[in-house]
């Protein structure tokens, strides 16, 4: 299933995001500051449930199969339980398009090659 929900999901994320959006973006990580799961570091291009160091995934997450990137995080932002079900990630995600658009390009920029690793949780 997720898989369907990622492959039927769009791109939301613009090439060259305005700083605006950025800002937003990280406001909304902020967030996340109280959750368990691994940091963003590295994120983009990463199978879910393989960050180093963390090991608390469920099995759920560690077999989904999922890479992260813009159509995956915003399938599974949106709707963490329905995206990979049984994860343990508790969140009912974040509904509004733009809010994960913004998360997305906050996301993509603090993790890009060559940029130090921000972490603001």
């Amino acid at each position: 299933m997720a898989i369907g929900l990622l492959a039927a999901a769009g791109t939301v994320v613009a090439a060259a995001p305005d700083v605006q959006s950025l800002r937003r973006g990280e406001q909304i990580y902020a967030r996340c500051a109280g959750c368990p799961g691994p940091q963003h570091c590295g994120l983009f291009g990463r199978r879910a449930g393989t960050a180093p160091g963390f090991e608390t995934y469920s099995k759920a997450m560690r077999e989904s199969a999922v890479v992260w990137d813009e159509r995956s995080l915003d399938v599974f932002l949106e709707a963490p339980m329905q995206a990979v079900p049984g994860t343990s990630m508790g969140y009912a995600g974040v509904k509004g398009q733009g809010e994960r658009a913004d998360l997305i390009a906050w996301l993509r920029e603090a993790t890009r090659p060559g940029t130090r690793c921000r972490v603001s949780r």
